[in-house]
């Protein structure tokens, strides 16, 4: 369930580049506060330590009251904000070490990319146990299909225990803001680092890992050409909907709501401007499911809900696999390999 509030997104999400992607969904001029959380530009390093990396998070011992007496629990430590001492990030072992925001998300991000990349994105949620920063390249590529995107750097980290310091290539589709696998054949590259009093990083080891952000580029533009070629009819349109979104036999809610959401696809997939360019394709059967999870798909929690699950479903893979189960639905309604013929 969801921790954040219109008021939140607005103040602790900044946007950068928004003269190329626009404004994000959930921008509210009434909830900006003192200074917008938009960038036409890149947003500058010193804004994202002043707004959102501001504090430290502080180690506190943990007590219990016993038989009229608080006694401290030894092996327990308590991760809470040094601006807000009550408010609890996370509770863990002594063992657990975090990873401070500014150290693992500016200053080793700007090792790893020097001066090559700017930051198109970042924020805090869960009340500051996750955070993230987004580095694009400055330009936007546009496929001979018509895809236009830019190759990013997602950096994330948590103080709440739900995600490893973690380093990943993506994909941004600029016409939906929509965030895609580096390549369609694996989960992309990544590197992840837990949060242990013997974590460490070297940069060189990174860069090896992660490699050069440019070259997905290139290895996105290949998969969307592909998938652009192979051809998707009206009849496996249908024998794929029947796949992943099958309507119970006996009336109900679960055949209304199977019915509502299969609705929603076949508009998305026939007459959305961000899907029916691709009608007819592999492609755009990815993108219809791609636009349906990050905008459409319920969110149980506050209105705040689908930024923080686009977030955290990018930061932790499951956007790619997302991305490569309706792929291989797909490939089984065809009878055949979508992404390995590449």
């Amino acid at each position: 369930m969801s921790m954040e509030t219109m008021e939140w997104l607005n103040r602790f999400c900044l946007i950068g580049m928004t003269d190329k992607r626009g404004e994000a969904w959930h921008y509210r001029a009434s909830e900006q506060g003192d200074e917008p959380n938009h960038y036409p530009g890149f947003i500058p390093v010193e804004d994202v330590q002043r707004r959102l990396f501001n504090w430290t998070v502080e180690e506190r011992p943990l007590f219990l009251y016993v038989n009229g007496e608080y006694k401290q629990i030894n092996d327990r430590k308590a991760e809470t904000r040094s601006d807000d001492p009550m408010t609890v990030l996370g509770i863990f072992k002594d063992g657990y070490v975090g990873h401070d925001y500014s150290e693992w998300l500016l200053r080793i991000v700007a090792e790893i990319l020097g001066q090559d990349l700017g930051i198109s994105s970042a924020g805090l949620l869960r009340k500051g146990g996750l955070a993230w920063v987004e580095c694009s390249i400055p330009e936007t590529i546009e496929t001979p299909e018509g895809v236009t995107f830019r190759t990013n750097l997602l950096a994330g980290t948590s103080f709440d225990g739900s995600l490893s310091t973690t380093y990943k290539r993506t994909n941004s589709n600029t016409v939906c803001d929509n965030t895609m696998a580096v390549s369609l054949g694996s989960e992309g590259e990544e590197l992840k680092i837990r949060h242990t009093r013997y974590s460490g990083l070297r940069i060189g080891d990174a860069r090896e890992a992660l490699s050069l952000v440019l070259e997905s580029a290139e290895q996105f533009k290949a998969d969307v050409k592909h998938l652009c070629r192979v051809p998707v009819s009206t009849r496996e349109f249908s024998f794929l909907l029947d796949a992943i979104v099958p309507v119970p036999e006996t009336s109900g809610r679960g055949a209304t709501l199977a019915m509502t959401k299969r609705d929603v696809l076949q508009k998305l997939y026939l007459h959305d401007s961000r899907v029916a360019p691709w009608t007819g394709t592999a492609y755009g059967v990815l993108q219809m499911d791609n636009t349906y999870r990050h905008h459409y798909m319920n969110v149980r929690g506050t209105d705040g809900g689908r930024a923080e699950r686009n977030a955290e479903n990018a930061l932790m893979g499951k956007t790619g696999e997302a991305d490569m189960a309706i792929l291989d639905a797909l490939a089984k309604v065809k009878g055949g390999e979508l992404v390995e013929a590449a």
